[in-house]
C-alpha cells in the first residue's frame, strides 16, 4: 500500500477536499468472525483506536490478539475531510490517519495489552512513515476515548521509550490523541488480509518487548 503522493507535513484545513454528507458504503460484518462492524456491540464493551501504518496489517494484529476482541475494522481519523475516500486520504490532503478501531470485552483483555500489541508491532520513531510506507496517513498514533486510556497511553509511551533508549533507538514520535471522528474505509479495505493472505503488508517492529501489564484492564 503505497501514496499516491509522498507527503510527510500535515495539510491545510482550506487545502483539504470537500468530502461528503453521507458515509461511503462498507462491509456490515467481519470477514473473520462474522460480527458486525458497527454494532451493536455488547454490553461493557469498549473502543480504542490505534494508528500504526497500513492498515491492512495494522487490523490483523489486533483481530489474532488470542482473547477479548469483539471486532475490529479498519477507517480513517485525524483530519479534515468527512466521509473521505481512500483516494483522497493517499493523496495527502485530508490530513487522516490510517487507523484501526478495536471493540474489546475489558474484562477478557486490558487495554494495556492492546498497548503492548501496539508498540511491539511497529516502528513509533518514524514519523510521518512505516517502513516504505511514506505519507501522514502513516503516523503512529493512540486515540484515546477516556482519561484512563489517556493515562495508560502516557504511561505506556514512557516505558517504552525508556526501553528504546536503552537498546540505542530514537525519539517516539507517536500522537496521543482524544479520539477523533472515526470514518469507516471502504469494503475492499476491511480484514483485507485474511481476504487476501499473500497481501501487502509493510509493518515492522522494533524487537524490543514493551514493559507494560498485559490483561489488566486500564
Amino acid at each position: 500500500m503505497f501514496s499516491f503522493r509522498k507527503k510527510t507535513a500535515m495539510p491545510a484545513p482550506g487545502d483539504a477536499p470537500p468530502g461528503r454528507d453521507a458515509p461511503i458504503p462498507t462491509a456490515e460484518r467481519h470477514a473473520v468472525n462474522g460480527r458486525a462492524l458497527k454494532g451493536p456491540y455488547p454490553e461493557g464493551a469498549e473502543l480504542a483506536m490505534f494508528g500504526l501504518g497500513c492498515f491492512w496489517g495494522a487490523e490483523r494484529k489486533f483481530w489474532q490478539m488470542p482473547k477479548g476482541v469483539w471486532v475490529t475494522a479498519v477507517g480513517y481519523a485525524g483530519g479534515y475531510t468527512p466521509n473521505p475516500t481512500y483516494q483522497e486520504v493517499c493523496s495527502g490532503l485530508t490530513g487522516h490517519n490510517e487507523v484501526v478501531l478495536v471493540a474489546f470485552d475489558p474484562v477478557q483483555v486490558g487495554y494495556e495489552a492492546l498497548l503492548k500489541t501496539f508498540w511491539e508491532s511497529h516502528d513509533p520513531t518514524q514519523g510521518m512513515r512505516q517502513g516504505n510506507d511514506v505519507g501522514t496517513q502513516y503516523r503512529s498514533g493512540v486515540y484515546v476515548f477516556s482519561p484512563a486510556q489517556r493515562a495508560a497511553a502516557e504511561a505506556s509511551r514512557d516505558a517504552y521509550q525508556a526501553a528504546l533508549t536503552a537498546r540505542g533507538l530514537g525519539t517516539i514520535t507517536t500522537e496521543i490523541l482524544d479520539a477523533p471522528t472515526f470514518y469507516f474505509a471502504e469494503d475492499d479495505h476491511q480484514q483485507y488480509l485474511a481476504r487476501n493472505p499473500g497481501g501487502y503488508c509493510g509493518l515492522g517492529g522494533t524487537g524490543v518487548s514493551c514493559p507494560i501489564g498485559t490483561g489488566v484492564a486500564a
